[in-house]
């Protein structure tokens, strides 16, 4: 099975300057998933997908392929992430090279490791598993969540089945974390394809792993697991 990884890149983010490259412990952020998913040795190629010429450098000086920059449509804040991947595809058939599956790995998620992609990838050997994506269970109970009227009132709470009930009686929901997605290539090439309805199952990475780097709290929320593990 050939498979690709895809770490998407894109200049110019407006919460964190330069989020996908900034400063981590002495590397740029997209080195921690370029390094992770590499050493899992799942992949035929690692590119970075960059409007980027300065991304672009960063991201081959850390080992990852970067064989052609985004259009600029794919460079605009409208793009989703799938659109990267069906371009990318798009422009790997047009060189005569062909992935079976597609690995769409977040550079905002450094703490996934390789075992995580690993493990990830044994999913797909189940016979009724088409696609897998990453989940982590959510913090707190959602049924401990409430509406708050105008007058910040709890009385929606108390009124609630369960304002008395312990943690560990409430059902676990889940939440997708972004940092891995394993998608059938030839199928992610439908824009109306959805994936979380086509045999989709869920890898469940615990939350120290699941931190998705969007704000400055968030970096020194990772910053603290990388000086502790």
């Amino acid at each position: 099975m050939k498979v690709l990884a895809i770490i998407p890149a894109r200049s110019g983010s407006k919460g964190l300057p330069d989020k996908n490259i900034i400063n981590l412990l002495g590397r740029p952020l997209m080195d921690y998933t370029i390094k992770a998913a590499i050493d899992s040795k799942c992949f035929e190629e690692v590119m970075v997908s960059t409007d980027s010429e300065k991304y672009a450098k960063i991201a081959m000086d850390c080992g990852a392929n970067v064989p052609f920059l985004r259009s600029e449509f794919t460079s605009s804040d409208t793009a989703t992430s799938w659109d990267v991947v069906r371009e990318v595809i798009g422009n790997y058939k047009r060189k005569g090279k062909n992935f079976d599956y597609i690995a769409l790995l977040q550079p905002t998620s450094p703490l996934r490791t390789s075992d995580d992609i690993i493990r990830a990838f044994r999913l797909l050997d189940r016979e009724d598993v088409h696609n897998v994506i990453a989940v982590t269970e959510v913090a707190h109970p959602i049924q401990w969540c409430f509406p708050l009227d105008k007058n910040c009132s709890m009385e929606s709470f108390a009124n609630s089945p369960y304002y008395q009930a312990r943690r560990q009686d409430l059902e676990k929901y889940y939440q997708v974390n972004g940092a891995i997605y394993l998608v059938d290539a030839s199928k992610i090439e439908n824009p109306e394809y959805n994936l979380y309805k086509d045999s989709c199952f869920a890898y469940i990475m615990p939350g120290e792993r699941s931190v998705d780097i969007d704000t400055e709290k968030d970096l020194i929320v990772v910053k603290t697991f990388l000086h502790i593990s």
